[in-house]
């Protein structure tokens, strides 16, 4: 509730609705009670009934209702008791708005986020240093949250799923990149099974000193949390490696945040083309759409034989579909109207949390969940990271990033790009630039190109010539090798006769009317393009004036829409 209707007599605050029923040990909302009937369940953040903050400082006892200053002519609370308010839009909005603010995610394992302002001291902590120092509220930057969902068999009933005395490892990992302006999100799911480097990172030990964990080349993904003493930090590092995205906040979780969350919405709906009965996860469920929680619930996002060809990336796809469904729990009416649902979600998403310190309190958590709940789910685009079969392996069972249409997909991000809305947003870009770039175009057949490289990635004239012949169609495109000198802008050079050559290729590359430069015929006649590669140019296929379109053949679905796991 608003803290300018504290206090107010004909209001009274949602924060003493919840009252501790002792018959069944939880708290329920009552909304026409006297004060002498509903004792105010906390006062202030950090204070709430059952914590021992009680008036009396007795721990089986609920305070009283604080008191109100009461005006001349006030009721007193007894003679209130017959006179029941209407449990008006309004009331419901103010609690609502008030008490509960809530998003959830889960990834692989699970990985969550709910919010309500009781929890505080659930909540665990890890000190990652500057990696978690962003402030959430600020409506006019990017966020990048990375979601671990660790194997650790810790908790109630996880001891049978082997691998006992593991320290966890970075099971499933979720790259939840949301705009600046908060109209989409994408989340981008990094196999566990990628081959990529883990760089040095600094932990913070138990004692407060500080130590540097060595980096180590050619590993997989999931070693960098857990192993070698490495904490969330060093996988928010190595994501950074990969991608080029900051990363500014991490929330990890086991096995038990799967199951106590799903049984606290009452249970998250699946569908499946086909029954599936598997003697590895012990999932049973007939084909179609079903409703599990728990153990249940654990099993079938654990499932990778009874799902396309077994592989890491087809569990992928549903934990994906198990995410977006309970996203879409968590929105629904249901859920937001149902009290009692609210508080016991809430309860275990934060018992279930791990958060870097810079998030690390209910108050923070809070802020985020407002900055993510403008996000319409329609908006919300899952996706995997592309990847191709490790080569350096006969049997491939690794997999490593593919190197052209992974940064197409990091550029998109970079650039706030809502894979739902990218042909609405390439119209723009491609407008904007069309006003700059007048006239006509070759067909990308009839460009002749020489590609060099003036930046600082390794390979990337070889590789940008590649992809403008077997993806683009510009066959007369050829590699220069470096260039005779380093670039900061990426630049287009031709002379009048190639202009409609420079045009076109404007659009295939996405570069801006500033980076053609238009010269003289070189002795001889016309000659071929020269497109130099700056510091500035991130990959194939990635624009520099914005947004153009998603890498084809990625794997992803969206948030708003339930798709059958085959």
């Amino acid at each position: 509730m608003d803290a300018h209707n504290r206090g107010r007599a004909e209001e009274i605050d949602p924060a003493d609705q919840w009252v501790l029923n002792p018959q069944t040990g939880d708290y329920e909302l009552r909304l026409d009670h006297s004060a002498a009937e509903s004792p105010g369940p906390y006062r202030g953040e950090d204070h709430f009934p059952g914590d021992g903050s009680e008036s009396d400082g007795s721990p089986g006892r609920v305070p009283a209702q604080r008191s109100r200053t009461r005006g001349p002519g006030t009721e007193p609370a007894a003679g209130r008791r017959g006179r029941k308010q209407p449990r008006s839009r309004r009331r419901k909005i103010l609690l609502w708005t008030g008490g509960v603010m809530a998003f959830v995610t889960l990834a692989g394992s699970a990985g969550a986020y709910a919010l309500y302002q009781k929890f505080n001291g659930n909540l665990a902590t890890v000190d990652v240093g500057s990696a978690g120092s962003k402030t959430v509220a600020h409506a006019d930057s990017p966020l990048n949250i990375l979601i671990i969902g660790t194997d650790k068999r810790t908790g109630k009933g996880n001891e049978g799923y082997g691998d006992k005395g593991s320290t966890g490892h970075a099971d499933t990992n979720i790259l939840f990149h949301v705009s600046a302006d908060r109209t989409n999100a994408t989340a981008l799911s990094i196999p566990r099974d990628l081959i990529t480097d883990v760089p040095d990172c600094t932990t913070k030990q138990p004692d407060g000193s500080e130590k540097v964990i060595p980096g180590t080349d050619g590993i997989r993904f999931n070693v960098s949390l857990g192993q070698e003493g490495r904490d969330p930090g060093c996988t928010m590092r190595t994501v950074e490696k990969i991608t080029g995205l900051p990363v500014d906040h991490f929330m990890m979780v086991d096995f038990n945040a799967v199951k106590t969350l799903s049984t606290a919405v009452g249970g998250v709906e699946v569908c499946l083309a086909k029954p599936v009965d598997d003697a590895d996860s012990h999932l049973r469920l007939p084909a179609g759409r079903s409703t599990v929680e728990g153990e249940q619930a654990l099993a079938f996002v654990r499932t990778r034989h009874s799902f396309g060809n077994e592989s890491d990336l087809d569990r992928i796809k549903i934990q994906q579909q198990f995410i977006g469904s309970m996203i879409r729990r968590m929105k629904s009416d249901d859920t937001l109207t149902d009290p009692r649902k609210l508080f016991k979600l809430a309860d275990a998403a934060t018992k279930a949390l791990t958060v870097d310190s810079g998030i690390g309190s209910i108050k923070k958590l809070t802020s985020l969940a407002r900055e993510l709940g403008k996000i319409d789910t329609k908006n919300i685009t899952f996706v995997t990271l592309p990847v191709v079969d490790n080569p350096a392996e006969p049997t491939p069972v690794t997999v490593v990033v593919d190197q052209q249409k992974a940064p197409q997909l990091f550029g998109l991000m970079r650039s706030d790009t809502s894979l739902t809305e990218v042909k609405a947003q390439e119209r723009a870009a491609r407008t904007k630039r069309d006003a700059a770039l007048t006239g006509t175009r070759s067909k990308p057949a009839d460009i002749e190109v020489t590609v060099q490289n003036g930046g600082d990635r390794t390979g990337a004239a070889g590789t940008t010539v590649s992809w403008l012949q077997d993806q683009q169609g510009v066959t007369g495109a050829s590699n220069g090798s470096n260039a005779p000198a380093k670039a900061e802008k990426t630049t287009l050079a031709y002379v009048p006769a190639q202009a409609d050559q420079a045009r076109a290729l404007a659009d295939i590359m996405g570069l801006p009317a500033t980076a053609l430069k238009e010269g003289k015929p070189a002795a001889g006649g016309a000659r071929a393009m020269v497109l130099t590669l700056g510091a500035d140019y991130e990959g194939a296929g990635v624009p520099l004036t914005g947004p153009r379109k998603a890498p084809e053949d990625i794997q992803k679905a969206s948030a708003d829409k339930a798709v059958c796991a085959k």
